[in-house]
């Protein structure tokens, strides 16, 4: 059972490698070639060659994730680098496949704003597929696996050194809106790979332990950790109630907390992202 698991989360990991490789494949031809905006990495690289000398993006793409390729297999281990040629060749696949589409849209303000946004949403579901899409998408994992910051602020720092390097071939203008581009990439890669649910821990700081961890269990069926504390002011021994609840679940448990235990002191906070039973696992009755 437990092999089965391992071999369906594998395949669901190459699925979001694929569509997230798409995805960003789409943003580049899209908004990004059109707008002549260099928005880092090596899409940025062939976007400046493709002005200079009008070599076709998907073949420059290819060429230059061999040796970078090389470096993440090293660097990165086996099962990652076999995750990495995936997405390496479908983002250059999709380029040349769409490479006549043509939606009219060349504002780079546009570009720069709904570009970011598609490869910010692409990269973030690859990176969820534990994957990259090579290029300096891999240089970005490299500098997360080493120095502990996160996937979208790896990525902008990377990036930000190709966009410079843009300046001198496009003009200052077109410079800036791809500078506003990669950041908003790395904003959505950061939402996508964290915030993926409405979900709010709840903080209950209460005297009526038995009462509201009743109303938790019959009113929203969910789990609960308690904590023993004592007030600060008082020096009066509190239970402290940690709850992790759906949005709806937490519109709701504050209401019925109103109505039947008003003296409790009541946190709501925004969850990113929760692991465990009840949430990403099926729930276990009778299990709190």
């Amino acid at each position: 059972m437990e092999r089965m698991t391992s071999k369906k989360k594998l395949i669901m990991e190459f699925i979001q490698i694929i569509i997230g490789a798409s995805l960003v494949g789409l943003a580049y031809n899209i908004f990004l070639l059109p707008s002549r905006l260099a928005a880092g990495g090596i899409s940025g690289v062939s976007t400046i060659l493709y002005e200079l000398y009008q070599l076709n993006p998907a073949y420059v793409q290819w060429l230059i994730n061999i040796p970078l390729f090389i470096i993440g297999f090293i660097l990165l281990g086996k099962d990652f680098s076999i995750k990495t040629l995936v997405g390496t060749f479908f983002v250059p696949f999709t380029i040349w496949l769409t490479s006549d589409i043509n939606i009219g849209i060349d504002n780079p303000l546009l570009s720069a704003i709904y570009g970011g946004i598609m490869l910010g949403i692409g990269l973030g579901i690859v990176y969820r597929g534990n994957g990259s899409t090579g290029g300096t998408a891999a240089i970005a994992q490299i500098l997360k696996k080493y120095t502990g910051i996160s996937s979208g602020f790896a990525q902008l720092l990377v990036d930000g050194l190709v966009v410079i390097s843009s300046a001198i071939v496009f003009n200052l203008e077109l410079t800036l809106y791809a500078m506003m581009s990669i950041y908003v990439t790395s904003k959505v890669i950061d939402f996508v790979q964290l915030q993926t649910s409405p979900t709010k821990l709840v903080f209950i700081i209460t005297e009526k332990e038995a009462i509201v961890q009743g109303i938790i269990r019959d009113e929203i069926n969910r789990g609960l950790t308690k904590v023993k504390s004592l007030g600060g002011y008082s020096n009066l021994e509190r239970t402290i109630i940690l709850c992790v609840v759906e949005q709806s679940e937490a519109v709701y448990l504050k209401k019925v907390l109103q109505e039947k235990e008003p003296t409790s002191f009541v946190i709501f906070l925004n969850a990113s992202e929760i692991l465990g039973r009840g949430f990403s696992k099926e729930k276990i009755e009778g299990h709190l």
